[in-house]
């Protein structure tokens, strides 16, 4: 079978691409995603199957050469991976595949295409694959070779019937991750992929862990965590699902070939990357043994003084820490599960071992917030004098506690995608969508242009080309 993964152009008019791999942003610098490479690692491992992958906005092309090369494309089968920002754009998209080629069918993976079913099923021909992937496609690819009606009966996966969607049962969730095979990393041998924070290349991206345990209101982790959670928050009473680890010898596999294959850059992009000082040495021994700089996003109440030691000897260039507020009752009302103590320790520990410090600010994250408690995070996290700080606005995501608070509350009407980076759709009590947008824009104003991330910053820079590099991420950050 002849099988297109495929990262279509623009086609709502936005004028920045939905970021597919957090899922929650427009992009600001683009990443691979492990996720989709992972399914597309699965399919060639399947069967006897004629593989491609097309990304069109890493390529910067549009319509036009979208359309020429659907005219000369004769795939059967086109996966896209959709999130909620990209679900207009990917409809097109599906419609120009089924104009240019009547026999073709779509799936559809990853959160929107799970939680926005219906919307995202706008052809009989095509198939969405709910939550987890990976075992749903393989069984998916088999029905379909056969080209009967048998992949009706597939758990996981919704399909249209006339004007009926239809939901098979849930898929029970993978439990031993080593098993699945390495993303397919060759279809993207040739490309130039760069971190700000890590400024080093090449650098690619790698997973160890699935989901998270914490019950924060308004998270949306990854968008192949989020995926998950939304499906078996379904089936099993609202609860979250299990953590999923790779061991840390499978890990370890993995950094060694791409030590082979020549990277020297990786970001983790695990929801919480640091469990246990145990798994956490292992890990930081082999990510040393091959020379690796790297980053991680991790939980404050993780970081204990050997952990801190830990990432300061193996290369760790940035800790991405989610702390969203200086203020303990907006931290209590989320469900952090952190007191601001616990941010200033966390950060005072990594900083002694000179590890550099991100800080994720979350506007509105609570109805408690207003202008004093945005402009007092602002000033405790300057004083901190940390590496970065990342300020966003919350979406009330659906699929989350606080998507069912917005609505019960009014806080608003009903759900629109919106980039997280940029706009709001929320009136709180204390605070307009409006006032919020303001706040995050002279947040990063105020921030991004000071002297003390401008000087940190430059030091760091071992090319002119890194350096436009960043330049061009800060400009899409502040002005889109």
């Amino acid at each position: 079978m002849k099988i297109t993964f495929l990262v279509p152009p623009i086609l709502d008019g936005s004028k920045q691409p939905a970021e597919r791999t957090a899922g929650c942003t427009r992009v600001v610098y683009l990443a691979p995603n492990m996720y989709e490479l992972t399914v597309a690692a699965v399919v060639e491992q399947a069967g006897d199957h004629d593989v491609r992958y097309r990304d069109f906005i890493y390529d910067k092309k549009g319509k036009d050469a979208f359309v020429k090369f659907l005219e000369q494309d004769d795939s059967e089968l086109y996966f896209i991976w959709t999130v909620n920002l990209s679900i207009d754009s990917d409809n097109e998209a599906i419609r120009l595949i089924h104009e240019h080629n009547a026999d073709a069918r779509v799936v559809l993976l990853g959160p929107g295409a799970t939680y926005f079913t219906k919307k995202c099923l706008t052809d009989a021909r095509d198939i969405v694959v709910r939550g987890e992937p990976e075992d749903t496609v393989v069984e998916l690819l088999e029905c379909l070779e056969r080209g009967d009606d048998s992949h009706k009966a597939i758990k996981g996966i919704s399909y249209r019937e006339g004007d009926d969607i239809k939901h098979n049962p849930t898929r029970p969730l993978i439990k031993d991750l080593d098993r699945l095979p390495l993303p397919v990393r060759h279809f993207i041998a040739d490309r130039d992929y760069r971190n700000p924070k890590l400024k080093t290349v090449p650098y690619t991206t790698l997973v160890t862990s699935r989901n998270c345990p914490f019950h924060c209101i308004y998270c949306v982790p990854s968008s192949l965590t989020f995926a998950r959670e939304i499906e078996h928050r379904r089936d099993h009473d609202n609860h979250k699902p299990p953590i999923s680890y790779r061991s840390t010898a499978s890990v370890a596999h993995e950094l060694e070939v791409l030590h082979e294959q020549g990277y020297k850059a990786v970001g983790f992009m695990d929801d919480n990357f640091i469990w246990n000082e145990q798994r956490t040495r292992e890990l930081c021994e082999a990510l040393k043994r091959y020379g690796f700089v790297w980053g991680c996003q991790a939980r404050v109440d993780a970081i204990t003084e050997p952990i801190a030691k830990m990432l300061g000897e193996s290369g760790c260039l940035y800790v991405d820490l989610g702390v969203e507020s200086f203020d303990d009752e907006i931290l209590k009302y989320v469900k952090k599960g952190i007191t601001v103590d616990d941010i200033y320790r966390a950060v005072n520990l990594l900083k002694k071992y000179n590890v550099p410090v991100k800080l994720n600010i979350l506007i509105g994250c609570s109805p408690l917030e207003t202008r004093e408690t945005v402009k007092h995070t602002l000033r405790e996290a300057k004083k901190l004098k940390v590496d970065q700080v990342m300020f966003n606005i919350v979406s009330p995501f659906p699929g989350t506690e606080y998507h069912k608070l917005a609505l019960e509350n009014h806080w608003i009407d009903h759900y629109v995608p919106t980039d997280v980076q940029r706009q709001s759709i929320l009136n709180l009590p204390h605070l307009s969508a409006r006032e919020m947008e303001k706040l995050l824009f002279w947040n990063n104003v105020h921030y991004f242009l000071s002297w003390h991330f401008i000087s940190t910053q430059l030091r760091r820079f071992s090319s002119w080309k890194d350096f436009t590099h960043a330049l061009k991420a800060l400009k899409v950050k502040l002005f889109g």
